[in-house]
């Protein structure tokens, strides 16, 4: 005998007990099992990726180094000595010009020649005039002579004696003054050619060609022997610092620097400035073989420059680890687990140009610290780098002779 078994609906299932139990435990060892397989995967994450520096920098240690100590001024470059060079006759045509602005001549050289065809002529009368004297005061000679000789002998009388000795005498005093008169003429055609008083550079000329100069008019001016000298203005506090002789590094507007040193210190100072000079001879450029010294500074122009005072030792890192941000100084400290901390800085002297020089720190930082040489611009506080060692500053940025310090 067969049994047909009944589908089993949601009603039957809810009548039958123990069944209904059965699917209600089924359902929770289900979801027990989802909830396991899920604490495991929290308990057992996958490994994070390593976090990437940001930037690959060069490093330097802040180390205590001998910079010099340097006074910052500012003055007017002028010639040592300027010279007028003019025409010495009146009334006398320029011939030729032998120089221009800019020339450097030497002594005694011939500049300008004035026409000379009337001077000559005035030498040549007064040759004249010497000959013909010269022949009567050898005719005077001759009668004198004669006289002298016959005076015992009483042919002549003593008046007679005396008028042949006084046309002696007036025959030489006119001779004289034909040959004084000569030099004059000479010196007149000698005058006609305008020389050089000195060696140095033509800075003007005042005159052209076929011009009619009068006496003492200046047809030329002149550095003397192409010396230039800076002016510094200092206050009275900072005139005691500064002795004759003490080096000098004057700095062109350009940027070219010259070599100098103090010559004087003004006695005075200025009532209404409270200013002082010092006078300073510009020697030659810092770097020998490149741009002359005339190249770089002309008279009149206003240039700044540094007195080298001294030396002191002093914490230092590289110029180029300096990063100026709202206007405050930072540099960035490399930390143990190649993060970097923004450290806020106070600067003070700095010793060559910005790319190899030395920058003082005042405050901010400890001896030993190492700060990001180059590329510190591009980080923010914070970030991780990988560092390599940079030249050291000692060997890039030691100042050379002449270099100059400027302080801040």
């Amino acid at each position: 005998m067969t049994s047909k078994v009944k589908p089993m609906n949601l009603l039957t299932m809810w009548t039958q007990p123990r069944l209904a139990l059965g699917l209600l435990g089924g359902a929770a060892l289900l979801m027990g099992l989802g909830l396991w397989g899920t604490r495991s995967q929290a308990a057992d994450p996958k490994p994070v990726a390593a976090v990437k520096p940001a930037l690959t920098v060069s490093t330097v240690q802040a180390m205590v180094r001998s910079i010099p100590t340097v006074l910052a001024a500012h003055g007017n470059v002028l010639a040592w000595q300027e010279a007028s060079v003019g025409a010495e006759l009146g009334g006398m045509r320029v011939q030729a010009l032998h120089v221009n602005v800019g020339d450097v001549v030497r002594s005694g050289q011939l500049l300008a020649t004035l026409a000379s065809e009337g001077v000559q002529a005035d030498v040549a009368l007064a040759r004249a005039q010497l000959a013909e004297a010269q022949a009567n005061s050898a005719d005077a000679v001759g009668n004198a002579d004669r006289a002298r000789a016959l005076q015992a002998t009483g042919a002549l009388s003593a008046q007679q004696i005396a008028q042949l000795l006084t046309t002696e005498q007036t025959a030489a005093a006119r001779l004289e003054s034909a040959r004084a008169a000569l030099q004059a003429q000479l010196l007149r055609l000698k005058y006609t050619q305008v020389l050089a008083p000195d060696s140095g550079t033509i800075t003007a000329r005042s005159t052209s060609l076929g011009a009619v100069v009068g006496a003492g008019t200046e047809m030329f001016r002149m550095i003397r022997q192409g010396r230039l000298e800076w002016r510094a203005e200092l206050t009275s506090a900072e005139l005691a610092r500064v002795p004759v002789g003490t080096s000098v590094v004057v700095v062109a507007p350009g940027g070219a620097q010259a070599q100098g040193r103090v010559r004087m210190v003004a006695p005075t100072v200025d009532a209404q400035t409270r200013l002082g000079l010092v006078y300073v001879d510009l020697l030659g450029p810092v770097a020998p073989g490149k741009t002359p010294l005339s190249a770089s500074f002309k008279p009149g122009m206003y240039a700044q420059g540094s007195f080298v005072l001294g030396k002191s030792e002093a914490l230092t890192i590289s110029q180029q680890a300096v990063v100026v941000r709202d206007g405050f100084s930072y540099c960035f400290q490399v930390k143990p687990d190649g993060r970097v901390a923004q450290v806020k800085i106070s600067t003070g002297r700095r010793v060559g140009d910005a790319s190899a020089g030395m920058v003082e720190v005042l405050e901010g930082l400890e001896k030993g610290a190492m700060v990001v040489a180059s590329g510190a611009g591009f980080l923010n506080d914070g970030d991780m780098v990988k560092t390599v060692p940079a030249p050291s500053p000692v060997a890039t940025a030691a100042p050379k002779p002449g270099t100059p310090a400027s302080a801040l």
